[in-house]
């Protein structure tokens, strides 16, 4: 930072992208590097690590197509019919003691592959978070789980994240529980997604720690967790201290009384702002329960054909 200027970089082995608010601080950076190391200029981002990026007048659109495309192939699954959800609606998964058992090598290689779609696929976070659990000893019920996930994959390669130009830049949060979800330990699974210029930015879909004895319990270390991301969100965004002193990330406290005080004194310090959201509104429903499939349009979620870019075809419903 210099004065208000901004400029942000990213290293993975020998790629580099960088990003800002200052044409000059770009040239000088660039300059710099290229005399320092022998490097080459690409141009504006158009792939990296498997993201690719469109940018355009309206907007910035992100995907993973070519390797969406990749993984059905990758386990004989390309000629398979599409399906439009990732998981049949109010399904449950348990362990299956008594079930056949597969080959646990290829099940994680499944679910492997599918949990790094999930850097653009908020829509698919819940079902890979499920399937996940799995990997010790899946069987058939398990294996058949992962192959519909497969078949919706097939159908939606094309979809990613738009971020639309001239969007609200006010951080919205969504945070949601599911009461003793997990049928074997009896745990609830929470999840949130928080917005940002018309986008989804963050999301995330899990198990709770700890077996809670109430819904109210359940919610409340969802919301905790959820202020937690949002208090550390509002960091990086205002650029106020470095991201590895942060405090709030370690959110792991156990008890009830202790969220309610946390939450409470973000509250008042206007840090967040709790909000009873009802359920036809409540986007992270699709981190933590089976939902339909029309709600991409509200998380940013949406189809590219080739450089047309489709965002306004596309309305959250309810049902989850």
């Amino acid at each position: 930072m210099d004065g208000g200027k901004i400029l942000i970089v990213c290293l993975y082995v020998d790629d580099l992208i960088f990003t800002g608010n200052d044409e000059s601080m770009f040239r000088k950076f660039k300059h710099s590097m290229m005399t320092e190391f022998d490097m080459t200029d690409l141009g504006k981002m158009s792939y990296f690590l498997g993201l690719e990026v469109l940018q355009r007048s309206e907007g910035i659109y992100v995907c993973q197509r070519k390797y969406a495309q990749a993984v059905p192939e990758r386990f004989n699954m390309n000629q398979c019919n599409a399906v439009h959800n990732p998981i049949v609606p109010r399904f449950k998964m348990m362990k299956d003691e008594e079930g056949v058992a597969i080959d646990n090598t290829l099940y994680k290689r499944i679910v492997g592959s599918l949990m790094y779609l999930t850097a653009t696929r908020p829509d698919m976070m819940y079902v890979i978070n499920l399937i996940s659990r799995f990997m010790e000893r899946p069987t058939e019920l398990h294996l058949n789980a992962a192959k519909r996930v497969l078949r919706y994959l097939k159908g939606t390669v094309r979809f990613g994240l738009f971020y639309r130009k001239g969007g609200k830049e006010e951080l919205i949060g969504y945070t949601d529980s599911d009461y003793v979800g997990d049928q074997d330990d009896r745990k609830s699974t929470f999840g949130y997604v928080f917005m940002l210029s018309s986008g989804a930015v963050s999301w995330s879909s899990k198990k709770q720690p700890v077996v809670t004895l109430s819904t109210t319990e359940a919610k409340f270390i969802a919301a905790a967790s959820s202020a937690c991301q949002a208090a550390w969100l509002r960091r990086i965004l205002h650029s106020t201290i470095k991201l590895s002193k942060n405090p709030v990330m370690h959110g792991r406290s156990k008890h009830i009384d202790v969220r309610f005080h946390f939450l409470r004194e973000l509250t008042k310090d206007a840090v967040v702002e709790l909000v009873q959201c009802s359920s036809r509104e409540q986007v992270a429903n699709i981190m933590t329960k089976p939902c339909v499939s029309e709600f991409e349009g509200v998380i940013g979620c949406v189809s590219a054909h080739g450089y047309k870019l489709i965002a306004d075809s596309f309305q959250f419903k309810g049902g989850c």
